[in-house]
């Protein structure tokens, strides 16, 4: 259970913590009560991969704030910077409060990355933090921005910095509480069963911004506020889409979840449910950013991409019944938690609470649903990832909401998961199995599916991905059906004898290295490093691969070059199956090193020619590649 202290917080700071996820922006989840697991758990539709043993090295690990001891495989730690002081400051004497940060609850801790050029940005509940990666090894803080407002979810274009506000945020990044009529009273939490947007927004204050900051950075040191474009339920996320037609422009997806504010303090903000035409919910809004002119920036557009296509109304999608066996019927979906748009094929992929959702956004200020999923083994559709080639989708579950031990011996493993599914050229999706971080985890670590970005190895599809204080996960899910971890970096729990959240919030690679947010301690840099299942060839065909500036959610597709390093990368994967004889394949080493360019293309003319036979179809598509290099 999270320890009690961690909701003894303001309003303000509840409102902005992770249960906005669940649109109950006054209750955090020690008020919530614990969900009980069923004595028998129906065993999942398709293949979910295995619980590690007792002897995994992650379990068990000693517990501590900056000392805790850790556990890996297949990934070095490089440096691990702490928080700034301004972010990282002692909690206030709470009388009961139990564990490090159980005064300041979730007001200072950290969120998602974005990346651009040499510098990395963390956002967090309390601003964000610029880091120096020039030398990823020895990253250094560059300044801090200290602006509240909810979890500071962050991506960043040229020298354009976007945040989502979402928690009561001030216009001028100020600390300090909006701006209230003298005789305002604040009203008592919920009380359990209340439905939702019980508890409201508050009165219309002149000083609240609610929805997307976008800040000059073009002097890293000074970062300028430019813009504050408002919206009806802030924005707890934002994606950033770049649409290859107009090179004018930038558009934000923007996914929020606070209560509706009031139209005194926004005008054309209504609630209400799918009776009233005009409500916010049963939405996303679209923002567009003009380059040139980013004071510019407006809504565009509230596309109701949950309609029932049939009859256009509006709340046409719902969870799945009886999720978890709690014997409920589905919720209605009224909101995104999380987009992630992947412009090469003109798609994105919402998880939205109670769906996985496909969008097709080749107009994207008019996004349409092409399809939708929902799952009873999923509480909470949280964030999604392409494969490179886009012909898989993977959606992970945020059961428990972030906060909550999710990884214990007793969770089921395909509960709180990954789910992978093939996507279809029609947008339709099959489920082929789930992934979990397989190693159990105590009561004191909070530990769910979180973000997670593709690392570029060609001829294979590799994730690295955060579990919070599960740690980082890297999974192998080529073959869709079978998902196989592969490397792992893991720490014991932050406090030794109370819940004090903590762990990765994201792991991303960027430019061969590894960046992981680290809730409570700072930022992580790690890099790989060869393994039975990860070759030195695969990890040095991987560092080819340099992007100018990465926003996770949105996804590039990766070209890689035609050069004997990525021609490695395939031998060594052939290397592992039964498509090419070991004789061959030593033979051909051979050829390359040797560069004997006529072996070579005697040799791409065989491999293109015994691909039709090739053991498995990805092994057929590796020998084309392979032979299309040396040829």
């Amino acid at each position: 259970m999270i320890a009690a202290g961690v909701c003894r917080v303001s309003f303000r700071t509840v409102s902005a913590t992770l249960a906005l996820s669940f649109g109950l922006a006054a209750t955090c989840a020690a008020q919530r009560p614990a969900e009980v697991i069923p004595a028998n758990v129906p065993p999942p539709p398709v293949y979910v991969n295995p619980r590690a043993g007792a002897d995994d090295p992650r379990i068990g690990l000693k517990a501590g704030y900056l000392n805790a001891a850790d556990a890996k495989f297949g990934l070095e730690l490089l440096t691990s910077i702490p928080k700034p002081a301004v972010f990282d400051p002692p909690p206030p004497p709470t009388p009961g409060a139990q564990g490090r940060m159980a005064g300041n609850g979730l007001t200072y801790a950290n969120s998602d990355l974005a990346f651009h050029g040499n510098h990395a940005f963390m956002g967090n509940f309390y601003g964000v933090t610029f880091y120096d990666i020039t030398s990823p090894a020895k990253a250094a803080l560059i300044t801090t921005l200290v602006c509240p407002g909810g979890q500071g979810d962050v991506s960043v274009y040229g020298n354009l910095l976007f945040m989502s506000v979402e928690g009561g945020g001030r216009m001028d990044c100020g600390t300090g509480p909006v701006t209230l009529p003298k005789d305002y009273v604040v009203p008592p939490p919920p009380t359990p069963g209340q439905p939702r947007g019980a508890f409201g927004p508050g009165p219309a204050s002149p000083d609240r911004v609610r929805g997307i900051r976008i800040f000059d950075i073009s002097d890293i040191k000074n970062p300028k506020q430019v813009a504050a474009v408002q919206t009806c339920r802030g924005s707890h996320t934002h994606t950033l889409l770049v649409d290859p037609k107009d090179p004018n422009d930038v558009y934000i997806y923007v996914a929020g979840s606070a209560n509706v504010r009031p139209d005194a303090e926004l005008a054309g903000c209504s609630g209400g449910g799918p009776e009233n035409p005009n409500t916010a919910l049963f939405t996303i809004v679209v923002i567009k950013v003009p380059l040139a002119h980013p004071e510019l920036a407006k809504v565009v557009s509230s596309p109701r991409i949950f309609a029932d296509p049939a009859n256009g109304k509006m709340d046409g999608l719902k969870s799945a019944d009886n999720v978890h066996g709690m014997d409920a019927p589905g919720r209605e979906t009224s909101g995104c938690h999380d987009i992630t748009v992947f412009s090469p094929m003109g798609l994105a992929a919402g998880a939205c609470s109670g769906n996985g959702i496909v969008l097709d956004i080749k107009d994207p200020v008019n996004p349409k649903r092409l399809y939708a999923v929902s799952d009873p083994n999923f509480s909470f559709w949280h964030s999604a990832n392409f494969s490179n080639d886009g012909s898989k989708l993977i959606f992970t579950d945020e059961w428990g909401g972030g906060t909550a031990p999710r990884c214990r011996a007793t969770d089921p493993m395909h509960w709180g998961a990954d789910t992978i599914f093939d996507l279809h050229k029609d947008g339709s999706l099959k489920l082929e199995s789930y992934f979990k971080m397989p190693a159990a985890q105590t009561d004191l670590e909070n530990c769910v599916a979180h973000n997670g970005s593709i690392i570029p190895v060609p001829g294979r599809d590799i994730m690295a991905q955060a579990w919070y204080q599960g740690g980082v996960s890297i999974f192998d899910f080529t073959d869709a059906s079978h998902p196989v971890e592969i490397a792992y970096f893991d720490r014991g729990p932050v406090d030794p004898t109370k819940m004090v959240i903590g762990g990765e919030w994201s792991v991303y690679w960027y430019n061969g290295f590894l960046y992981g947010s680290e809730i409570a301690r700072g930022l992580d840099v790690f890099k790989l490093l060869p393994s039975k299942y990860l070759t030195q060839n695969e990890i040095d065909a991987a560092n080819q691969i340099h992007f100018a500036e990465l926003n996770v959610q949105n996804q590039p597709q990766v070209k890689w070059p035609s050069n004997m390093i990525v021609a490695k990368a395939y031998i060594d994967q052939l290397a592992r199956g039964k498509s090419v004889s070991a004789d061959k394949l030593t033979a051909l080493i051979a050829a390359i090193d040797k560069k004997d360019s006529k072996v070579l293309k005697a040799m791409a003319v065989s491999l293109d020619k015994d691909a039709a036979s090739a053991a498995t179809p990805k092994d057929a598509e590796r020998m084309k590649a392979l032979a299309a290099i040396i040829k």
